[in-house]
């Protein structure tokens, strides 16, 4: 008896060592945030959705809530989901002053070590609808120790709007040693008028080799980039499309654009495609952001040019390649009709993608097609 008391003793002596010694976690992230209380629902067009982000990308440090109007927005008290153990200031669930601009919020990991910031803003939605591709900034990852390329634009009012995307964090991902102006998608000088992006197919190097994913091809599009999507389901990564805020219709886009396909187009097992030449692509679509059940819809690259869930869609014929700038232009063609009280309650997304392999989602496309695209415009019903 005494001998079964001790290895009690002993056992329980030894989880408790376990317990003490398990590490303290070191993250410090949000994964999503909310806002309760009917009291709030007026001042959102779709309370249901706007009044709640239930998945925070990982690779984002700004997370944007749009109200109806900033005049009349009181004082709102936000929840947070952290990971476990983390602390967040302000307070979970603390009323905040968001009529005056963003508000910073801190995490701490529960040991202590790691800090992280974000920054809340509330703003009445206006997608721009001018694009010169001026305004970029580097970004670190959050996931490893690269920087990388990223656009933004700004509304009428002078507010910063985090509009455009591109696979440039993935990249990075495997190819951290590099200079972030050797990535697929970056600024260069020599625009139509200014500055202007370059997008680039290029080697995806030896990490996405080993899932063969070969190459990378430069991308921009309207959405944001999910990185923990990256090496599961790298089309999932793409969320595709922000919210269309405009009560007209959209008629067309136009831009200017070069263009050079590489030299030997390569397949999804990179094998080289003899009498094939790469292609560049660009295309716009605009869609219910909400299922039949009032669920948000947010469309990816498996499904952006397929899904049900479109009402109207634009695509460049071709962009044949050209070392001058040359004009482009996309019409949108009406798949379901667009209904006027869908517009009004900011019910679509509009997605605008441009890529330098036009099946450069399929992994697929020649190392060097470079495409060079500035001075783009949507045009919309009342121009």
């Amino acid at each position: 008896m005494k001998y079964y008391s001790l290895l009690f003793i002993l056992f329980t002596l030894t989880l408790t060592s376990c317990i003490k010694d398990e590490p303290l976690n070191s993250e410090c992230d949000i994964l999503s945030v909310w806002i309760e209380g009917d009291q709030y629902k007026d001042c959102f067009y779709q309370p249901e959705t706007d009044m709640r982000i239930n998945e925070v990308l990982y690779s984002t440090n700004t997370i944007t809530f749009t109200v109806k109007s900033m005049l009349s927005l009181p004082k709102i008290p936000l929840h947070f989901t952290i990971t476990p153990g983390a602390t967040i200031e302000p307070a979970n669930g603390s009323e905040q002053d968001f009529s005056k601009g963003s508000v910073t919020y801190t995490v701490t990991s529960e040991d202590g070590s790691w800090k992280r910031q974000y920054n809340i803003i509330f703003r009445e939605p206006e997608l721009p609808t001018k694009y010169d591709f001026e305004n970029y900034e580097l970004l670190k990852s959050n996931l490893a120790s690269y920087s990388y390329y990223s656009w933004y634009e700004y509304d009428s009012k002078g507010n910063k709007v985090n509009l455009w995307a591109t696979g440039n964090q993935g990249f990075g991902l495997g190819n951290s040693m590099f200079a972030p102006e050797a990535y697929p998608t970056v600024p260069v000088d020599e625009g139509y008028d200014g500055k202007c992006v370059k997008m680039q197919t290029l080697d995806a190097g030896p990490l996405a080799a080993f899932i063969k994913k070969y190459i990378a091809a430069g991308n921009l599009y309207i959405g944001d980039f999910d990185l923990n999507m990256t090496m599961t389901n790298s089309l999932a990564s793409t969320k595709m499309g922000k919210s269309y805020t405009f009560i007209e219709k959209p008629v067309k886009v136009t831009g200017y654009y070069k263009y050079q396909p590489g030299p030997e187009y390569r397949d999804e097992n990179n094998k080289i495609i003899a009498n094939k030449t790469d292609e560049a692509d660009a295309y716009a679509v605009l869609y219910r952001n909400k299922d039949e059940n009032g669920k948000p819809v947010i469309l990816d690259g498996s499904n952006i040019l397929t899904s049900n869930y479109i009402v109207s869609k634009a695509r460049v014929a071709s962009l044949p390649p050209t070392n001058e700038w040359k004009p482009f232009e996309m019409v949108f063609e009406d798949i379901t009709p667009i209904d006027n009280g869908i517009l009004n309650e900011r019910g679509y997304n509009l997605a605008l993608v441009f890529s330098s392999s036009k099946e450069g989602a399929k992994f697929c496309g020649a190392i060097g097609s470079t495409l060079y695209i500035d001075k783009v415009a949507i045009s919309l019903e009342k121009e």
